[in-house]
């Protein structure tokens, strides 16, 4: 594909965005609400039934309940290219601490049924609302763009399974076949600032629990006992080792323990110690060896401590790899150039995952997906003076972590607009 001219694209995107100073207020409201109100994956239905409203409004065709609590709309706008924007509506079992006035005091039933806090951590409020005021401003200026629109609001995209309950709900049945698709998320760095990036984007991931068995003993008598403890603990010390001496250094990969349990007091040897770590790769070469060698080291370690049966293997959630097409990413790259100037950039590899990619694969079709800066851009500024972004910056998943309003939810809208038009301006559905 290649890109409409750069000056008559923007002409089209000025032409879309010009309502967006007048729906500014009625965002940023919705952002906050949505806010204060975040729901766990695949309870979302406060959410969905808002964006459901929203889009019937607009004159979208609405399907609801797709995947449980999925939302898709479809405007058709004339003959031309089918264009799938998508954003995720899930929020994450974090107590928030960002002390705004509309932070978020919600609790809910957890994954093991406990209560536990509710927040948007990772910023797919602003997702949602940045693509409900792309969707908006696109019905109103029929005249700017033809082909026909695609907005998806994706449930559970923290678990990884969202999409695939979409995919396997008959999405391809409901909706016509996008020729290609995009989705942005928050991330911190600058608000105002949107980064591109060809091929490789984010990571996949893998999640695995590992449970290996001793015997358990007194605490004073260790002789007695075969202790899982220090078992567990050998390997967790040397699965530190895949990546730092089984891989070069430009093949990139991250793994991390996130739990290591064992035991309930201090004086009691136990029968068994649980490991639950995350793998994060590019390419499914790397995935292979790196998942192969975790379970050569973690068999080794309990022979070697005379574990007194075979580890137990039990595979969470995996997230595919977000791999950009780069033809689409070049022609979004040069449109955002064109619209956004300096604000524009190459990002930088991600090691975080998403599963948004299992939707454009499930058609068929390429996409691409990039980031929009979240972070107060003085706050950036003084913290990367001081030397102390990793310190200062709460990142996604953060009980501090709050993309500001502005200029990040006009940066979404833009983004989501001016991508769409690099396909959707021209009036014979052509690029040209």
């Amino acid at each position: 594909m290649v890109i409409n001219e750069s000056m008559g694209m923007k002409a089209h995107a000025d032409d879309v965005l010009a309502g967006l100073a007048g729906i500014r207020s009625e965002l940023e409201d919705f952002c906050k609400d949505l806010h204060a109100h975040p729901e766990l994956g695949h309870r979302e239905h406060r959410t969905a039934a808002r964006v459901a409203q929203c889009l019937t409004g607009w004159g979208y065709q609405v399907h609801k309940g797709v995947g449980g609590t999925g939302v898709v709309g479809v405007l058709a706008n004339g003959e031309g290219p089918v264009v799938l924007l998508r954003a995720d509506m899930d929020a994450l079992p974090v107590r928030e601490e960002t002390g705004l006035p509309y932070a978020s005091a919600v609790t809910a039933a957890g994954a093991s049924g406990r209560e536990v806090p509710v927040a948007h951590a990772c910023g797919h409020d602003m997702h949602v609302t940045c693509l409900l005021g792309a969707a908006r401003l696109m019905s109103g200026s029929p005249g700017a763009w033809q082909g026909t629109l695609v907005t998806l609001f994706q449930p559970a995209e923290e678990s990884g399974d969202g999409a695939d309950r979409m995919v396997a709900d008959g999405l391809a049945d409901r909706i016509p076949r996008p020729d290609l698709a995009f989705a942005q998320h928050v991330l911190p760095y600058p608000a105002g600032l949107l980064g591109t990036r060809s091929g490789s984007f984010l990571s996949a991931a893998d999640n695995l629990k590992i449970t290996v068995y001793g015997r358990g003993a007194h605490g004073s008598a260790p002789q007695a006992a075969i202790d899982p403890v220090v078992m567990a603990s050998m390997i967790v010390v040397r699965l530190q080792t895949i990546t730092s001496r089984e891989l070069a250094a430009t093949q990139p990969a991250v793994l991390t323990v996130g739990s290591l349990h064992a035991g309930t007091t201090g004086n009691v040897i136990p029968d068994s110690a649980e490991i639950q770590l995350n793998v994060r790769t590019y390419d499914e070469a790397t995935r292979k060896d790196v998942l192969a060698a975790v379970r050569r080291i973690v068999k080794a370690e309990c022979d070697a401590s005379r574990a007194t049966r075979d580890p137990d293997y039990e595979e969470g959630g995996r997230f595919p790899p977000t791999v950009n097409d780069e033809a689409i990413t070049g022609a979004v790259s040069e449109a955002f150039t064109a619209y956004f100037g300096e604000r524009a950039h190459t990002s930088e590899l991600q090691s975080a995952s998403e599963d948004f990619s299992r939707i454009p694969d499930a058609f068929g079709i390429p996409y691409t997906y990039w980031g929009i800066g979240c972070i107060d851009p003085e706050t950036y500024r003084a913290a990367e003076q001081r030397g102390t972004l990793a310190q200062d910056i709460p990142v996604n998943h953060s009980a501090r972590f709050a993309p500001v309003l502005q200029p990040t939810l006009d940066t979404g809208v833009q983004a989501l607009v001016v991508a769409s038009l690099t396909r959707l301006a021209s009036p014979d559905g052509e690029s040209s």
